[in-house]
């Protein structure tokens, strides 16, 4: 495993767990901790967007550049992740079965198209 990699795997690791402790303080009401749910979530996205840069300065990569297509992309994976979500919980929590499988599987649709977008059709 190449040190690049290797340092990847654990940020990655650090900002996931911090995200996923973050988002369980917001989401238990149990735990009461929703402020200090917020701040450790931010901790862990902040933790994985440095993870990117350190990753690609070690594989001596350039810069991300922010460009129509990038910024178009991103906010379609945002938007699919968002509607297969929230079709998933329409089905499984709320019990309304029709409609959550119609957002789902257009958040599928969204997800897909992210694969011509980004790699091209030839």
């Amino acid at each position: 495993m190449k040190k690049s990699n290797f340092v990847a795997m654990i940020l990655g690791a650090i900002g996931g767990i911090f995200g996923a402790i973050g988002m369980c303080m917001c989401l238990l009401p149990e735990w009461d901790a929703f402020k200090p749910g917020v701040v450790m979530g931010v901790i862990g996205v902040v933790i994985l967007l440095v993870t990117v840069g350190v990753w690609r300065r070690m594989e001596n990569k350039n810069p991300i550049r922010f460009t129509g297509k990038t910024v178009l992309t991103v906010l379609l994976g945002i938007a699919g992740a968002l509607l297969l979500g929230v079709g998933m919980c329409l089905v499984m929590v709320w019990s309304n079965l029709i409609f959550g499988i119609i957002l789902g599987l257009a958040g599928i649709v969204l997800l897909l198209a992210l694969i011509p977008l980004i790699k091209g059709i030839k």
